[in-house]
């Protein structure tokens, strides 16, 4: 598989599986079931993704991982239900499961049984291409989607936004470049996630984030991911503001999870209080 090519087969693959999924559960029961779910008060989240991610000192969105087009099969051992709850164990404030199936080995049932099992935010982390996706999401018990910049026009970025709010949801809005963060922006984020890894080379560059953090405007949430390994790597980002982090592959290695986020925090809580207006 040539690496320019893997990001475009992913998103044709993702196609592909709502073309799939439309032919047992159709576009219209899918929507009446998040909307549904919506009006049901019982389902609320006790907090959003995004407050979650608004407490004071960096906030760690810790991910549910079995593989990676980069890295291949990460960990043979993957009781994902464990591993989220280890992780809300940890402190983490929010937890990314992947669901895409064909190269990081994710399933939807991993995002259903986590968000039962924990009690703070699960992101879905997806190859957005459909709205269909943001519904199903929903009814999967997800309190945020992962829209990427680089497969969606501003137009489709804004309407996704809105239809996550909508569905009670927030949407984190990932960019690698200059050009998407002003994408971002201005498609109505408030919550962008600077990728340090190219998503079509899958070259990994942890500057990326420092780069690229005075493009975001202070009252949106800024979040680094991939490429974090250390607690240096955590200084740095606070350094530069940095509101949260994504990390996977170095904890998903660990068998040991939460000694790991320990260590990248720096030996202290992973936990923390709300941040004030002006660190927003």
């Amino acid at each position: 598989m040539e690496t320019e090519n893997i990001l475009d087969q992913i998103t044709a693959k993702a196609r592909g599986r709502v073309r799939k999924k439309k032919e047992f559960v159709s576009p219209q029961e899918i929507k009446m079931r998040a909307e549904a779910i919506c009006q049901d008060t019982l389902k609320k989240p006790k907090i959003t993704f995004r407050e979650a991610l608004m407490k004071e000192g960096m906030s760690y969105i810790c991910e549910v991982k079995k593989a990676s087009p980069s890295k291949g099969i990460i960990t043979d051992d993957f009781p994902y239900l464990d591993i989220a709850m280890e992780y809300e164990a940890a402190g983490a404030a929010a937890i990314s499961c992947l669901t895409e199936p064909f190269y990081f080995m994710g399933d939807d049932r991993y995002l259903a049984e986590i968000s039962e099992a924990v009690d703070i935010p699960v992101l879905r982390k997806d190859f957005v291409v459909s709205d269909y996706m943001i519904y199903e999401a929903k009814t999967l018990g997800a309190s945020a989607v992962l829209l990427i910049c680089s497969i969606l026009t501003e137009e489709k970025l804004s309407e996704y936004i809105r239809l996550s709010q909508n569905l009670g949801m927030d949407a984190l809005v990932e960019a690698h470049d200059e050009a998407e963060v002003k994408k971002a922006v201005n498609a109505g984020a408030n919550i962008i996630g600077i990728n340090n890894r190219d998503l079509r080379s899958f070259r990994v560059d942890m500057e990326n984030s420092v780069k690229l953090r005075s493009l975001v405007p202070e009252n949106i949430i800024f979040v680094s991911e991939s490429g974090i390994r250390s607690n240096d790597d955590i200084r740095k980002l606070r350094h530069n503001n940095v509101d949260a982090v994504l990390i996977g592959e170095i904890l998903m290695r660990s068998s040991d999870k939460k000694a790991a986020l320990k260590e990248l925090s720096g030996g202290l809580d992973a936990g923390g209080k709300a941040k004030t207006a002006a660190e927003r």
